[in-house]
């Protein structure tokens, strides 16, 4: 049975500022804390006491945590949220108290605050950020904290008395000590299931919640620019107003409206270099679409651990696809002026619940038709490069039997306008999911659970449209060798299916997870969400065992083995891979992890960008990561990763870290990463030729790419006060690519190749006035009948230096000021040569771009 604690109605006045003086908090508090860390199950080294209390407007939380070394305390400042090595306390609150979902709130001595949502049972999401009070007090008896949680930032019911779950985390960092009111073995799965009942709430109400946050903004760009643009003189200024709208319908629903969102704020992504066909997905950064995104979690639930191996599961709302960069083309050549963003008219999101078993999440947003301008000898033209679009998506969750049963739906819908004839061909007109999800532990006591999810996509537009579609990286429908595909140059709409079931142990020091799904060839999901592949039928089997009692030498340790299979739909074996992992922290909380991996030759129907497929060959590969005491000032990460295949190809690759704090308020972090990949067989380029019959009519051209890449992350984090705080992010980045021996494939499903510059094919080298190789001239039989062909080199040097600060200030609750520098620069000299000092110099000396932005918002709670 839960543990039960008693919250106390407040007849006086509550002065949030951490002394304990109120007589509220004079009675016998609740000391009865367990040890979760070091020693499991023991009685914690220092006495923690907690009382809770109430009144008409507020929930209140007050804690002694006596230290018999005051001075020893660690007392850390950070930004809101922030993943700080210092003494904390931490309460989650089941306000529904359907023993799976609720809130957490966070504070530690030096007043740096935490907070987020709880869901799944054993799941957070820290991008809630609600508007309540602390304050704490260090003294020669410890710490002390209070505070106050406004029963606006909480969802509950109308009852005539409550009971709510509650649970608190106290943390000593010096002692990586943990203690918990409700401590969970580490062999045991659940969270907020097992919370205690907080009882004796009686005569509140839900209250009426409106917020109003408006904004404006104002913000200068220094940018490179060609000369003679007629649209870039370097500067430009701009401004803005918006606003954010948080209303609750009721006690369960909260409605999330924003018009004319900035989100200049944000931190930047950092700069990649991709080879693949495939597209780069960056996380989320918007405060509107990350708060709450667990509401639109889908096909996860239900399991504490979802483990997969080439496979990706796709999903049905990637946010990022909102407002994203216009990715249409201007119809007339010039000087061009094309917006960086899609402007979002207006967002409204609904998230909370619609009954006592099920949630209910769902987002309208509107995006501007986006034009460019171009400059033709002085003649404007204005081209539409992003139709005016509609996205929106449903998502609603039934939990049953206090969540041993669930059952999910998911849709989405994407319109598009396209109001002008060039557009019909490169955009789809419509774009629907559908999906259903769910779970059921299988035994009485929970040990074992599995879940699925089964989803359709379905999209409309031209004949031309939809053959293309056919024919890109997702599908390759036009694979020559691919008895089971075929391009319809008819269709007007593509419809597929996909899903997944998994079966999952979910405690205990046995670990075993499995898993099978299928993508079929014509499902996609890319429109709305994230799709990495299709035409897939992908099986795991993990097993491994957990150590987690300290022996004296190692703290915890454990290992797990897995082995996967991949076939495509036309039963070709596209994926295979055996796999030992292992982890070790010894009793000083140093730690080692890694693991190795072989790979057997398989077939890969997706190297020839829709050609035939080819063969891979055998491989091998193996990484260690190990890590420091994070309790030091000065701790490290280092990591080491490394692979070969038998065709003669490798990777070699070091990925260190050092984190510095020299003081309570200051953080640095230095990230470095080398890598030197070398792939025997990369992909260039395809070249049509009704010779080339062993190939189905074309020449699939690869080379041999020696490729080197040096970045590096540096995070300076200045907080001066829990909320005034100075965040700065550098990213340097130098990747260097050179091709040699370039070849073709010789057969279809083989690794073979006919080299060019052997048995009778020739390569020539065209170099420019500068007498750098500018192209290839390759000519497969020499003086033979087949005719040459020319390639552009396709050796790079890209270098890159991107950052930003951000100066953010709450001035008010809820109300937050910011500054912000953002910084971009490129470079793409010197391709095919890696020479640092070299490289350097040409980004340092490049033309950067400078943007400065101004922002203010005013909280408002009428």
């Amino acid at each position: 049975e839960n543990k039960q604690v008693v919250a106390i109605r407040a007849n006086e006045s509550v002065t949030v500022d951490g002394i304990l003086n109120e007589t509220i908090w004079q009675r016998k508090g609740n000391r009865d804390f367990t040890q979760r860390d070091p020693n499991e199950g023991q009685a914690p080294t220092e006495s923690t006491e907690v009382w809770f209390a109430y009144d008409d407007a507020a929930f209140y939380i007050a804690a002694r945590l006596y230290d018999s070394s005051p001075d020893s305390i660690i007392a850390r400042l950070g930004r809101r949220d922030a993943d700080l090595d210092s003494d904390w306390f931490i309460v989650g609150i089941d306000s529904y108290h359907d023993k799976r979902s609720g809130f957490y709130f966070g504070v530690n001595p030096a007043g740096s605050i935490a907070d987020g949502t709880l869901f799944n049972d054993e799941s957070d999401d820290d991008s809630w950020d609600g508007v309540w009070d602390t304050g704490t007090n260090i003294d020669e008896h410890g710490w002390s904290l209070e505070m106050r949680i406004p029963y606006s930032q909480l969802r509950f019911h109308k009852l005539d008395e409550y009971v709510w779950g509650i649970n608190c985390l106290r943390r000593i960092e010096r002692r990586n000590e943990e203690v918990w009111l409700v401590m969970v073995p580490k062999k045991e799965s659940g969270a907020v299931s097992r919370y205690a009942d907080l009882v004796g709430i009686r005569d509140i109400d839900p209250p009426k919640t409106l917020e109003i946050l408006p904004y404006v903004a104002s913000s200068g760009q220094f940018l490179d620019h060609e000369p003679g643009d007629p649209f870039k003189d370097g500067s430009d200024f701009t401004s803005n107003l918006g606003a954010d709208i948080k209303w609750g319908l009721g006690s369960n629903l909260t409605l999330n409206a924003t018009f004319n969102p900035d989100f200049g704020q944000v931190e930047i992504d950092p700069a990649v270099v991709n080879l693949t066909q495939f597209e780069t997905f960056f996380p989320e950064k918007r405060p509107f679409f990350i708060e709450g995104s667990n509401f639109f979690s889908f096909g996860r639930g239900g399991v504490n651990r979802n483990w997969s191996f080439n496979w990706g599961n796709p999903d049905h709302f990637y946010s990022r696809r909102i407002g994203r960069p216009p990715r249409g083309e201007v119809q007339h050549e010039g000087f061009e002026d094309i917006p960086d963003r899609t402007t979002i008219l207006g967002a409204a999101k609904l998230t909370g619940r619609i009954s006592d078993q099920w949630t209910l999440g769902a987002i309208q947003a509107f995006t501007a038709r986006e034009y460019g301008k171009v400059d033709s000898t002085g003649i404007r033209f204005s081209d539409v490069v992003e139709p005016f679009a509609s996205y929106s998506v449903v998502r609603t969750l039934g939990e049953f039997n206090e969540g041993r049963h669930g059952l999910g739906f998911i849709g989405t819908a994407l319109a598009r306008d396209l109001n002008q004839p060039y557009l019909l061909d490169e955009y789809n007109r419509n774009a629907f999911t559908f999906g259903l999800d769910g779970w059921t532990r299988l035994d009485e006591d929970q040990t074992w659970a599995m879940n699925a999810w089964l989803s359709g996509t379905h999209i409309r537009g031209t004949k031309g449209r939809i053959t293309e579609l056919q024919e890109s990286h997702l599908h390759y429908f036009q694979r020559p060798d691919a008895d089971h595909l075929s391009v319809d140059s008819n269709a007007t709409s593509l419809t597929g299916l996909g899903g997944r079931v998994m079966v999952n142990k979910q405690k205990g020091n046995w670990q075993f997870n499995s898993a099978l799904g299928i993508i079929s060839p014509s499902f996609d999901s890319n429109d709305f969400g994230r799709l990495w592949v299709t035409d897939v039928i992908n099986g795991h089997v993990m097993a491994g065992y957990e150590w987690f009692a300290p022996d004296g030498i190692f703290r915890e340790k454990g290992f797990r083995l897995a082995t996967f299979r991949s076939y495509n739909f036309g039963g070709d074996k596209i994926g295979e891979g055996y796999f030992l992992f292992w982890d070790i922290e010894f009793m000083n909380y140093w730690g080692l992890r890694g693991d190795i991996g072989h790979s057997p030759a398989v077939l890969d129907t997706r190297n020839t960008r829709g050609g035939p497929s080819m063969a891979t060959t055998n491989a091998y590969h193996g990484s260690i990561f190990g890590y420091t005491d994070s309790r030091k000032a000065v701790n490290a990460r280092f990591g080491i990763f490394a692979g070969r295949s038998e065709s003669g190809g490798y990777i070699v690759g070091i990925d260190p870290s050092v984190e510095w704090k020299p003081s309570s308020g200051l953080y640095l972090r230095f990230s470095p990463e080398f890598f030197h990949d070398v792939t025997i067989a990369h992909w260039v380029d395809k070249v049509d030729d009704p010779a080339a019959s062993h190939t189905f009519g074309s020449r699939y051209i690869f080379g041999r790419l020696d490729q080197k890449e040096l970045s590096a992350s540096i995070r300076i984090n200045w907080t001066f006060t829990p909320k005034l705080s100075l965040q700065l992010y550098i990213q340097p980045l130098i990747s260097v690519g050179r091709y040699t021996e370039f070849k073709e494939l010789a057969q279809p499903g083989t690794y073979t190749f006919n080299t060019y510059g052997e048995v009778g094919s020739t390569i020539k080298e065209q170099r420019d006035i500068e007498g750098n190789v500018d192209s290839y001239e390759f000519d497969p039989d020499g003086n033979g009948p087949t005719p040459s062909f020319t390639l552009e080199n396709p050796d790079f040097n890209f270098k890159s230096l991107r950052g930003n600060a951000v100066l953010r200030w709450e001035y008010l609750p809820g109300s937050t000021f910011f500054l912000v520098w953002t910084h971009g620069r490129t470079n793409e000299d010197h391709p095919g040569q890696f020479r640092f000092n070299q490289d350097f110099s040409d980004l340092l000396s490049s033309r950067a771009d400078n943007v400065f932005l101004a922002k203010i918002a005013y909280w408002i709670n009428p």
